[in-house]
């Protein structure tokens, strides 16, 4: 057998070579977009998750964090960044540049951009271009042949646009990437809009690559920014559609407001910079073809803050009635501020919350615990606040200018302050050495210690005034060095690696970040937050409250105070420009009053804000506090017809359970309600390998598909949105459909892609919007993780001990539930294993069905329920790093430990809390025929458990019975 795998997979080695050359043919020839699609199908088959895929023999992956912005706009999802496929890529750009040999010549004909009468007979042949009759011509005054021969990168664009588009406006921009400018081009067409990368537009409003073209950027700053570090061959083109647009924001630049921030529903944003049009007028236009974007302000959509019932508010008030979190209203106002992840520069700012980084354990209660949040960095002690008041006096008794009196010359937030938090995740580390010169720095300067850090930042270096950064609230994974960068020897023979964390964390970067988020959202935090927001975001950000506040910067810092439009001489400006760009910009001032203080806890009077209340105090809601009285009530169904349209559909077990504020909602096994409405249905498992579309409720009026008929015996299905729904079964291919309406009913169901990975049947998917992804998990006893946006492949799990039976998602946290026979197993959402757990003794039991009570992100404690086949419903309580801390008087409580690796002195289990058994709680007595459980779901308050069985019935837990 591993000889005849060994040759199976020499045998698609040699396979995957000569597809790599006829991809490269196919480039050189123009077949770029069907030489994109190949090399989708290449990398799944043959590398990713083929059957010749060699781990062993593959270079080392890097991590690299992805740019998705989840809840709370947090940027969770790390990704690997293959550096074969990436290597592969150069190689294809640096064959297409050098072979070549045709010539792309473009005439403007009656006012008309089209393709002249020699390159369309070839483009037929190729990418099908003669469809694509708008692009500009070459630059008149280029008339070398060589010219005309070279610029062959525009076909990256052409390849991009929609079918029979037309391209009405074209401006030049500054495409913004961290700390990082790059040339562009933005076209807008018909339906699309397209971000250009590393183009220029000519005086003649006609497109090249930069190679090819002089530059258009006449501010010589920007001009710098964009063509030091350029790679060779990263041409690059985006098309969007005016849809897409969730939001945009009109942002500041190097302290000039000429820049645009867009941000699409997908998770997913781009910075661009109009350094020669006018900002607003290129808003306008794009609020002509989305109008919805002229009264769009920042609110929880902004923030992908789920929204609560209670009426109109601003932010302010919801964060004083602990509606939202101070996480939550720290992230608004550095949005609302102008700050951004895509610019370094001006990267969102969080305050140092805890004084603490010597203790074995972490007191929240006490108040010595904490950081002086009513003063800045700078006067956290009283000697070094009476040295930086000495500064600024010298000043004036110098008789120096006054308009450049300030406490401190370097700043809280900057690009190299964020790139050396982050600098053991790429692409920061990249940005690090590129801000030092090309290497890391001086082991002894870097971060290599959360308490140094802040001894550094609070007490001892007067060059150091830093702040931090979002990711110290939610990101464990930037503490480890898991890319094994060589980082350097410190001068005590200390070789750098992964970050030293504080005694109370057990060297545990999840306890780390979930006990400093839990301290931001402690009491003491949020009775003196409002004092930082005065210094950060308030009036005490300059004028005469910050001289007396010990908080006033470098007149450069302040974009308010400098005008760069009157400044005449360029090497004043250039400097001046030089200087934001190192040290950083003071965010906008939002308020001018002192920002009122928070409510005191137990003020608060909803749902949602008791909830956030008793969390951020330490006292578990109703359902997780109160396990050991749960009660067994009956439920009314909404309409529930247990009846299928044909006979031979499976009839009697419940299969998805949901819970809206007009009631609970139940549908038959092989069946799924679809959101957000939940009033239609979706159906499989018909032997003719169709589906069909339904009302809630009805029987009639129903929409037969035979499209998956092609594709085997679906198995399982889920519905993230209206628009998709996930398929799956015998064939192994996870298929990706799309749903197009019309009057309400469905018209049509298209294949949007078939994602290759599992070798077998797959049996079980799940899917969180809130985090873009999905999880698949199969017979083959793999779990992949998906990307719902791209419908990409972003990891897999390491295999199971049995064939997986049921996925779940944690839309609040990220995390991955798994099940495989009887076994349980917790993933973070960048697949690390958390535990696992044995939910039942009787190897003859095995999971059916799982779901998780959601609680908010930065509690420790999670509540996961099962269903198995003997019948009884399984609730256990997780405790990250700090352990579970569920007491329940229970019919059957057992303690299981994840085992620890060597060297993690963190304990981390699950515990099993409590067995619900229908039969005993309904007669008294267990039953030896109890049905399987098939589905289950938490109500939307978390007070209840709602449970469906094979017979069809659906019952409820809950506290009040």
């Amino acid at each position: 057998f591993v000889s005849c795998m060994e040759r199976y997979r020499r045998i698609g080695q040699e396979l995957y070579a000569s597809l790599y050359k006829n991809h490269v043919q196919m480039l050189q020839c123009g077949y770029s977009k069907a030489a994109r699609d190949w090399m989708i199908l290449e990398d799944q088959l043959f590398y990713r998750r083929g059957p010749w895929g060699d781990a062993s023999q593959s270079l080392q992956p890097r991590w690299i964090l992805d740019c998705y912005e989840g809840p709370s706009r947090m940027r969770r999802r790390i990704q690997h960044a293959d550096t074969r496929v990436t290597m592969m890529q150069m190689k294809i750009q640096r064959s297409g540049k050098r072979n070549c040999n045709f010539i792309r010549i473009w005439t403007k004909i009656n006012g008309e951009l089209t393709l002249n009468g020699a390159e369309r007979e070839m483009d037929t042949k190729g990418s099908d271009c003669n469809q694509l009759t708008f692009f500009p011509a070459l630059h008149e005054s280029f008339h070398s042949e060589d010219f005309l021969e070279l610029c062959v990168e525009r076909q990256i664009i052409l390849q991009e646009f929609a079918e029979s588009e037309k391209v009405t406006f074209k401006c030049s921009v500054a495409v913004v990437r961290g700390h990082r400018a790059l040339e562009g081009v933005l076209l807008f067409g018909r339906e699309h809009f397209y971000i250009c990368e590393c183009f220029v537009l000519s005086p003649l409003e006609e497109v090249y690559c930069t190679h090819h073209c002089l530059s258009s950027i006449s501010d010589p700053f920007i001009f710098n920014l964009c063509h030091k570090d350029r790679a060779v061959g990263d041409q690059m083109c985006s098309r969007h559609s005016y849809h897409d647009i969730k939001e945009i924001h009109l942002m500041r630049f190097l302290l000039q407001e000429i820049a645009l921030e867009i941000f699409f529903k997908s998770g997913y944003s781009r910075f661009l910079v109009f350094h020669d049009s006018d900002r607003n007028k290129i808003f306008k236009r794009f609020c002509t073809f989305q109008p919805a974007l002229k009264s769009k302000g920042i609110t929880e959509e902004s923030l992908n803050i789920r929204k609560y019932s209670g009426g109109e508010k601003t932010m302010l008030q919801k964060w004083q009635k602990r509606e939202i979190s101070n996480f939550d209203y720290l992230m608004y106002l550095n949005t609302l501020a102008g700050r951004s992840y895509n610019d370094y520069m001006q990267y969102p700012v969080f305050p140092w919350v805890l004084a603490d980084y010597h203790s074995e354990t972490l007191n929240l209660t006490n108040p010595r615990t904490f950081r002086d949040l009513s003063k800045p960095m700078g006067a956290q002690t009283v000697e070094r606040k009476h040295k930086f008041i000495q500064r600024y006096s010298e000043v004036e008794k110098s008789e120096g200018d006054l308009s450049a009196q300030c406490h401190y010359c370097t700043h809280y937030s900057s690009a190299i302050i964020v790139a050396s938090y982050l600098v053991r995740m790429e692409p920061f580390t990249q940005t690090f050495c590129a801000l030092q010169g090309g290497s890391f720095d001086v082991a002894d300067r870097m971060f290599h210690s959360v308490k140094s850090t802040w001894e550094s930042a609070s007490r001892d270096n007067m060059s150091d005034v830093r702040e931090l950064i979002p990711e110290f609230f939610y990101l464990p994974e930037f503490l480890t060095n898991a890319n094994h960068f060589e980082l350097g020897c410190m001068q005590d023979g200390t070789v750098l690696g992964d970050v030293q964390l504080p005694p109370w964390a057990d060297g545990d970067p999840h306890k780390f970040i979930l006990l400093h988020r839990q301290a931001l959202e402690s009491d003491y935090v949020s009775a003196h937050l409002h004092r930082w927001i005065d210094l950060i975001f308030g009036h005490k950000q300059h004028g005469s409250a910050a001289v007396e506040a010990v908080n006033t910067y470098h007149p450069y810092f302040y974009g308010d105070k400098m005008n760069l439009n009157n400044i005449k001489d360029p090497l004043i400006k250039s400097t001046i420009l030089g200087f934001v760009s190192n040290f950083g910009q003071i965010p906008k001032q939002l308020f001018t009053k002192p920002h009122p203080s928070r409510n005191a806890q137990g003020k608060s009077s909803s749902g949602r804000e008791t909830v956030l209340s008793l969390l951020s105090g330490g006292i578990l809601p109703p359902l997780m506090s109160s396990l050991q009285n749960l009660k067994l009530s009956p439920v009314t169904i909404k309409a529930l017809n247990m009846f299928s349209v044909l006979s031979d559909y499976p009839k009697g077990a419940i299969g998805h359970i949901v819970h809206t504020e007009k009631g609970i909602l139940a549908v038959e096994k092989n069946k799924v309600l679809i959101p957000p409405l939940w009033s239609k249905t979706f159906c499989w498992g018909f032997e003719d390998f169709t589906c069909c579309f339904g009302n809630y409720g009805s029987e009639k009026n129903m929409t037969i598909f035979e499209c998956m008929v092609d594709w085997g015996k679906c198995l399982c299905a889920v519905c993230p949105s209206a628009t998709t729904i996930i398929t799956s079964g015998t064939s192994s291919v996870v298929c990706v459909w799309e749903l197009c309406f019309v009057k309400d009913k469905v018209k049509c169901l298209n294949l949007r892609q078939p994602l290759y990975g599992h070798t077998q049947a797959v049996t079980c998917l799940a899917a969180s919007v809130t985090y873009s992804i999905f999880v698949s998990g199969s017979d083959d006893r793999t779990c992949i993780i998906w990307d719902l946006n791209q419908l990409t492949y972003i990891n897999q799990l390491p295999a199971h001990g049995a064939s997986l039976c049921s996925v779940a998602i944690n839309d609040s946290t990220g995390d991955i539930i798994s099940c495989a026979g009887s076994y349980l197993y917790l993933w973070t959402v960048n697949g690390q294993l958390l535990a696992s757990i044995n939910t039942t003794c009787s190897p003859e039991n095995h999971i059916v069905c799982c779901c998780v009570a959601e609680v908010m992100d930065w509690d420790t404690r999670s509540i996961i329920i099962t269903g198995s086949t003997d019948g009884i419903v399984r609730v256990g309580g997780w405790g990250r790093g700090v352990g579970c801390e569920l007491q329940c008087d229970c019919v059957l409580q057992t303690l299981f430990s994840y085992k620890e690796e060597e060297g993690n002195k963190c304990g981390k289990h699950l515990v099993l809390c409590r067995e619900l058994n229908p039969s005993l709680a309904l007669t008294g007595k267990p039953s030896k025929t109890s049905p399987a459980v098939t589905a289950l779901a938490v109500s939307r308050n978390s007070s209840k458990i709602l449970v469906g069985d094979d017979w069809g019935r659906v019952c409820c837990w809950s506290v009040d019975g």
